[in-house]
């Protein structure tokens, strides 16, 4: 077992009892140790080693840091090192890459078995490791962006039940397989045309209730999302409800839902209940904290778990550049594009680590317009310089931090292309977004039903021209009708060559891939009692 790698030494035993007997000025509570632990590993680090961050961080990177090590072991997975002073030791592979770190945090003496499992709730896996040395067990949480947390204890015995954590160990788990493009591309084989056009769909519908309309959408157009609004959604119980019976139709199909919100915080916020408030966009600004934006996140994300949904259409990464906006305005952290960055991201990773599918919105940039796109096109007149010396650069950093999904804005950027607003232009979707900033991941609309687009182009004409020209999702939000009709139009722009199937194909392929790195599934959600969130919510917002 990997984890025994470098067991305690009575040296280093020594040295954390003298830790411990010496740290009480610095007390943490146990609650707040694990909360620690957790939070830092979601990110893949661990707690007061921040510059550390597993598949990131270069051995140079340690060494430069830290100096040499007290220790090395060659192991069949790579090389250890053990940095004793620090409390820490790390794994690293032949690419001299930082795959595993450990911590000997003496506060984790304060940590035992029952804590773990009354906090955090059963583990993932649990596993045992036994030699003439130690009897330990090692319970695995496994988290998103395939980081896992151990924690290694000795093994319960009658004479000691509740033993404490003698380390941790966060690591980046490569889910390399060489056979998933094969099965992937299997998978598509085995779709109808009909069934691959549903899901490069995102539709909305009305009302609070599982409808025949509904059921005909997942049934016979095999959906692949759903967009829901403050009408679709009463309580708790009606919304968890509302998604059960979504995931029952959806059963016969091949992928599971996605089951999307806009859940931004401040004015755009759609849940349901008193799940506590989350300030603006422009209020975080403020505050300017990275770690604040993060726990932000988190909570975002952890609303959205609360009622079954599984993609946030947040966090917004637009510049507020224009201060007589009249959309976007407080929904922006700044009108400075590197705060914009530090927050967005932050914000994003925390939605990501509570396994949430973060959209950040809306490609490249709405800050700068004078019209809401709900009720007519803007029109920003900027170069392409321009928007790379602004409005880019959040969505260029965003993407290299591992973005999931990019939503469009409707917007005409005739300097760009004067014929089609953004969401439907190939040299903003294809030129810019995937060959110039190297975006591999779902892109997808802004509503199609929008009067931006409704007022100048022609709904399913419109559809079709934005999957030409790079997007994978279409969003036709709030009318079946609207969507059934986009559906169709695409089924025919295929039939009659217009658009390739290995075009559609290419789009299935990035929709999978994310529902399954979020392992999405079509198992019923459990009504959960949000007034502790809430009151979470409230005591972040106290800091």
């Amino acid at each position: 077992m990997k984890d025994k790698v470098f067991k305690e030494t009575p040296a280093q035993n020594s040295h954390h009892q003298n830790e411990v007997e010496t740290s009480h000025n610095n007390y943490l509570s146990t609650e707040e140790v694990l909360n620690g632990i957790m939070t830092s590993a979601k990110q893949g680090e661990i707690p007061n080693q921040n510059k550390i961050t597993v598949g990131k961080t270069l051995l140079k990177d340690i060494k430069n840091q830290f100096g040499e090590p007290v220790e090395k072991a060659e192991v069949a997975n790579g090389t250890y090192l053990t940095y004793q002073l620090q409390k820490f030791s790390v794994g690293y592979d032949n690419e001299n890459r930082i795959f595993e770190v450990r911590s000997y945090d003496p506060n984790l003496k304060q940590v035992h078995y029952n804590d773990i499992i009354n906090q955090l709730n059963n583990p993932s896996e649990v596993k045992y490791y036994k030699d003439q040395e130690v009897d330990q067990i090692i319970l695995i949480y496994k988290l998103p962006n395939n980081y896992e947390l151990k924690f290694i204890l000795p093994k319960p015995t009658k004479e000691n039940e509740n033993p404490a954590v003698d380390h941790t160990s966060v690591l980046l788990i490569e889910q390399i397989q060489p056979s998933m493009g094969s099965t992937i591309d299997q998978m598509i084989n085995e779709m109808s045309l009909q069934e691959k056009i549903g899901q490069m769909i995102i539709a909305g519908f009305n009302g609070p209730n599982y409808s025949n309309s509904l059921k005909e959408l997942v049934e016979q157009y095999h959906i692949g999302g759903f967009i829901f609004y403050n009408e679709n959604l009463n309580n708790n119980s009606q919304t968890v409800n509302l998604v059960n019976s979504i995931k029952v139709s959806n059963k016969n199909n091949h992928l599971p839902i996605l089951f999307g919100v806009d859940q931004e915080g401040g004015r755009v916020s759609r849940l349901p209940g008193n799940i506590g408030k989350i300030p603006t966009n422009e209020q975080i600004g403020k505050k300017n904290d990275g770690t604040f934006s993060f726990e932000i996140g988190q909570i975002l994300g952890e609303q959205l778990q609360a009622f079954g949904l599984n993609m946030d259409f947040a966090p917004v990464l637009d510049v507020n550049s224009n201060p007589n906006n009249p959309v976007i305005g407080d929904r922006s952290f700044s009108n400075n594009p590197e705060t914009v960055s530090k927050l967005g991201i932050q914000t994003m990773k925390g939605i990501q680590s509570e396994n949430i599918i973060p959209v950040v919105k809306h490609f490249p940039g709405h800050g700068d317009t004078s019209v809401d796109s709900h009720l007519e096109l803007p029109v920003v007149n900027k170069s392409y310089k321009d928007l790379k010396s602004l409005e880019l650069i959040p969505f260029k950093d965003a993407i290299s931090q591992h973005a999931d999904a990019v939503m469009i804005a409707h917007i005409l950027l005739p300097k760009i292309d004067s014929n089609y607003p953004a969401s439907m232009s190939k040299v903003v979707i294809s030129s810019i977004l995937r060959n110039d900033l190297k975006y591999n991941g779902v892109v997808m609309t802004d509503d199609m039903t929008m009067s931006a687009i409704g007022n100048h182009y022609n709904l399913e004409k419109a559809a079709v021209t934005s999957i030409l020209a790079g997007s994978d999702i279409v969003m036709v939000a709030h009318d079946p009708n609207k969507t059934k009709a986009v559906f169709k139009a695409i089924e025919t722009a295929v039939n009659n060559k217009t658009i390739s199937e290995e075009r559609i194909n290419e789009s299935v392929k990035r929709i999978i891939l994310l529902k399954q790195k979020y392992k999405l599934n079509n198992n019923p959600v459990n009504l959960t009692d949000t007034r502790q969130l809430a009151e979470k919510t409230n005591k972040l917002l106290t800091k």
